[in-house]
């Protein structure tokens, strides 16, 4: 690490999807840690507003659709007016990185991996995300090598680092689902076609031989996958469970899992927050490279995950993983208890 500077503001440039902005902002802890005094902007996109708004170590949240609208010179001024000291291109996005430098952001770092950060970035990390062998969280602290006294920390350390503590309350009509007496459950099914899925199926199994008097069970998703899930026949082969797809914002989602004990899903936001937050968060994962749990585990104090013990990738250019989709309900259930009572 180099002498430490002070830094205003630090912005860490993350414009894609939920799951990706929880597993930034350990990052975000660790600068805080180092630099207190500095105010911690994301820029991101406004659907994961929720998440950054809900962790304490982020001072502020940009849109990056609202700034991207304005016309090009409006866009130099506004972040040239933020008066941050440094960027961190998280996520790599060409017209950022040019926008970063006519803004006249003293700092700029990003990855040897984009051609345009030669030209854009002053200050260039060697980090293949490809290859790596690294959690994606790691990988996200990697690129601030140089900021920190250490680029890497150990694993175990991660759930100590998310810092989301800033969580709404949660609605009346919502809280009232909440059974004191079972361990409130919530199966996330669908991913938005963000990650291979386990398969509806699978997930109206494991409701049936979940017992009812230990468990409350919950589905969530957006309205779009909940008429997926009725579709596909889902609530017919469920056991007892209480469908709420379609009824939350993000924020409510939030205090939602916040509220209730676990989560069961593929490698989805909902799964990392859920970790985040300190819950029972069980992943179900294919192994295929760089889909896989190495890179993509949930991080979290009750964290865990199943995923077929082999290396494999014959299902790599087809939509449904057949090894995942071999991972019975039973092997979850299984699972899941011994994570419920370790």
């Amino acid at each position: 690490m180099s002498r430490q500077r002070n830094y205003r503001k630090i912005i860490i440039s993350r414009t894609d999807s939920i799951g990706d902005v929880v597993l930034t902002l350990p990052l975000a802890g660790l600068l805080k840690k180092y630099y207190p005094g500095t105010s911690i902007v994301f820029l991101g996109q406004s659907y994961t507003r929720a998440v950054v708004e809900a962790c304490q170590h982020a001072d502020e949240f940009i849109d990056w659709k609202e700034v991207s609208s304005l016309p090009f010179p409006e866009q130099v001024k506004f972040l040239h007016n933020l008066q941050a000291g440094l960027i961190l291109h998280v996520f790599p996005v060409k017209e950022i990185a040019h926008l970063a430098k006519r803004a006249g952001i003293p700092e700029r770092m990003g990855s040897t991996g984009r051609l345009y950060h030669y030209t854009t970035c002053n200050r260039l990390v060697r980090l293949s995300r490809k290859n790596s062998p690294l959690h994606e969280a790691m990988l996200n602290i990697r690129l601030a090598s140089g900021l920190l006294p250490a680029s890497m920390i150990p694993t175990e350390d991660i759930p100590g680092l998310f810092g989301m503590s800033r969580i709404k309350s949660l609605p009346d009509s919502l809280e009232r689902l909440i059974d004191l007496n079972r361990f409130n459950l919530i199966l996330h099914p669908k991913s938005k076609g963000s990650a291979r899925e386990w398969g509806s199926p699978n997930f109206a199994k494991l409701s049936t031989i979940l017992p009812v008097s230990d468990y409350k069970v919950f589905v969530t998703g957006t309205a779009a996958e909940g008429a997926m899930l009725k579709e596909e026949g889902f609530f017919e082969m469920a056991g007892e469970v209480t469908d709420i797809t379609g009824k939350m914002s993000l924020d409510e989602m939030i205090s939602f899992i916040n509220t209730a004990d676990g989560l069961i899903a593929a490698s989805t936001g909902p799964l990392h927050l859920a970790a985040a937050l300190g819950k029972v968060a069980l992943g179900i994962y294919p192994p295929i490279r760089p889909m896989h749990p190495g890179r993509w585990a949930p991080l979290g104090k009750r964290a865990g995950y199943l995923v077929a013990d082999k290396e494999c990738s014959q299902c790599r250019k087809t939509g449904p993983c057949q090894c995942m989709l071999n991972i019975s309900p039973m092997q979850v259930k299984q699972k899941l208890d011994s994570m419920v009572n370790p």
